[in-house]
């Protein structure tokens, strides 16, 4: 069944599940566990094949507009789609498409479609705490910007009323005046 996956002429999982009565999910499954397989396994000497390319990293964008093609598609419409008909060449599991639909549909819901990991949960946590104290050091900051702007208006006005620099004591006039005081 692996055999008739891969190849030129592979059927895709959901096909072969219902011509064999083999969960698609299973058949999935079988395929990955082939590839991890077929990796591990250095090739011979003779025949070296080409590094199988890396995955395609899905952009929101391309996940959307695969979303909405796929929609109403069933059968062989839907399998084009995923075989990469269409698609610029990339192939896609009909798995992977329905993480797509559920998180889409939880985004769209409010939802999370799943719990996040610790890893990302830790993240999460720390860029909680990193933006707690930015926003308070942004309050302290903003907090000395309005004291020193309350000053400078005092000084204004302290100006405007006759107050400057000579009543406060520290003048280096003459000593003539000095003496008067």
């Amino acid at each position: 069944m692996v055999k008739r996956m891969m190849g030129p002429s592979a059927v895709n999982a959901s096909t072969l599940a219902r011509q064999v009565g083999v969960s698609q999910p299973t058949l999935s499954q079988w395929l990955r566990a082939a590839n991890r397989v077929a990796a591990m396994t250095p090739p011979s000497e003779e025949k070296k094949p080409a590094p199988s390319p890396v995955p395609k990293k899905w952009t929101p964008e391309e996940k959307l507009r695969v979303l909405a093609a796929a929609q109403e598609l069933k059968g062989e419409e839907l399998g084009a789609l995923l075989r990469g008909e269409g698609l610029r060449g990339e192939g896609l599991h009909e798995a992977q498409l329905r993480e797509w639909q559920q998180a889409a549909a939880g985004a769209l819901s409010g939802t999370a479609s799943e719990p996040l990991p610790a890893k990302e949960r830790k993240r999460l946590a720390a860029a909680e705490k990193r933006v707690k104290e930015l926003e308070w050091e942004l309050h302290r900051k903003e907090k000395a910007l309005a004291e020193t702007a309350a000053l400078l208006v005092l000084e204004k006005k302290l100006q405007a009323m006759g107050w400057d620099d000579r009543h406060s004591g520290d003048e280096d006039d003459s000593g003539d005046e000095k003496s008067e005081k």
